[in-house]
């Protein structure tokens, strides 16, 4: 149902993206889509912080979706990835570099550190296997939304 959460599967399905690929739904340009999963990896790999957003109380039932097989909604907007945020990148190559540079440095980061976990602002403090399963989930999402199989 989702993808292997590895990054030659990620990288053959990235391949497929062309700067002018339309989604499906949401309004990312393929290579903001590509920059916003990027910042999702700097999430995991403890590069990027950001404020809890879902309450303590919640943290549970968050978790039971991510370890569930429903695959995100359509459409869901959450407050760490704008719509409007400026492309990083002169061209698409040069984001799915930064993706493959974060992949790398998050399994490097989770092989050092027995027993780490790093927050999620919507599920908490996640290991390894949670994370993976979170990235599996979320790239399969945005591929979904460009039409990537």
């Amino acid at each position: 149902m989702f993808i292997e959460p590895n990054i030659e599967v990620i990288l053959s399905l990235l391949s497929k993206l062309e700067d002018g690929s339309k989604p499906l739904w949401g309004e990312m340009s393929a290579q903001r889509m590509v920059e916003h999963l990027a910042d999702a990896l700097k999430v995991s790999n403890g590069k990027l912080k950001v404020e809890m957003a879902v309450s303590e109380d919640k943290l549970d039932r968050m978790v039971s979706f991510l370890l569930s097989d429903k695959p995100m909604a359509k459409n869901i907007e959450v407050s760490f990835a704008g719509k409007n945020v400026p492309l990083r990148h002169e061209e698409m190559d040069l984001a799915i570099d930064e993706v493959v540079e974060e992949w790398i440095d998050f399994e490097e980061l989770f092989a050092s550190q027995d027993g780490l976990k790093i927050s999620h602002p919507y599920y908490g403090p996640l290991d390894f296997e949670q994370w993976l399963r979170l990235h599996a989930k979320h790239f399969t999402h945005h591929f979904e939304q460009f039409g990537v199989k």
